[in-house]
């Protein structure tokens, strides 16, 4: 299977789902156009209490609909911008890519992976249980998150629904992703 973007979304205020939308505008160095996140320092209220001259490494939030059909087969009740992400991809193992991997989106837009979305307790707002569900151990009791990856813009562009997604791995050895 092809990797594509299955939905796009965006929203203008500090709300925990987002809209979604026939395409959204990725701006170099800032993000997604007309969305709360949007910026070149930090936007994630936490963030921004703790210091708001931090680069804004989570401009673009992306997860897989792979981790809303496993969801869905646990009793959730998850559909795309329901868990704040901008961009829902298919076909794609967004949680295995490394650091600094390049994803080309249609036409125009390129991003590079910074790290993963570190859930937090407003997710269980959202849905009783769900941060538990997003959240897993491996076999040496290390946390695994679940809950998408993020982003930085490199070159602007439209994205929309439809829209293939190239993976460009960066030269080796591979860091994997951290939390951001």
């Amino acid at each position: 299977m092809a990797s594509a973007v299955v939905a796009v979304s965006a929203h203008g205020a500090h709300e925990f789902s987002k809209e979604n939308q026939s395409s959204i505008r990725l701006l170099v160095g800032e993000g997604v156009a007309g969305d709360a996140h949007r910026g070149q320092t930090v936007r994630h209220r936490s963030r921004v209490a703790k210091d708001p001259t931090q680069p804004n490494l989570r401009q673009v939030h992306l997860i897989h609909a792979e981790l809303f059909d496993g969801l869905r087969t646990s009793g959730f009740s998850v559909a795309p911008g329901d868990l704040g992400e901008n961009v829902t991809t298919r076909g794609i193992d967004l949680l295995a890519l490394p650091t600094g991997t390049r994803l080309a989106i249609g036409p125009e837009a390129l991003i590079e992976v910074t790290g993963l979305r570190n859930p937090c307790r407003q997710i269980d707002q959202f849905q009783p249980g769900l941060m538990a569900a997003v959240l897993d151990r491996d076999a040496e009791g290390a946390l695994i998150r679940k809950a998408g990856v993020m982003a930085i813009v490199l070159l602007s562009g439209a994205i929309q629904p439809g829209d293939p997604i190239l993976v460009f791995l960066p030269p080796a050895p591979h860091r994997p992703l951290a939390p951001v």
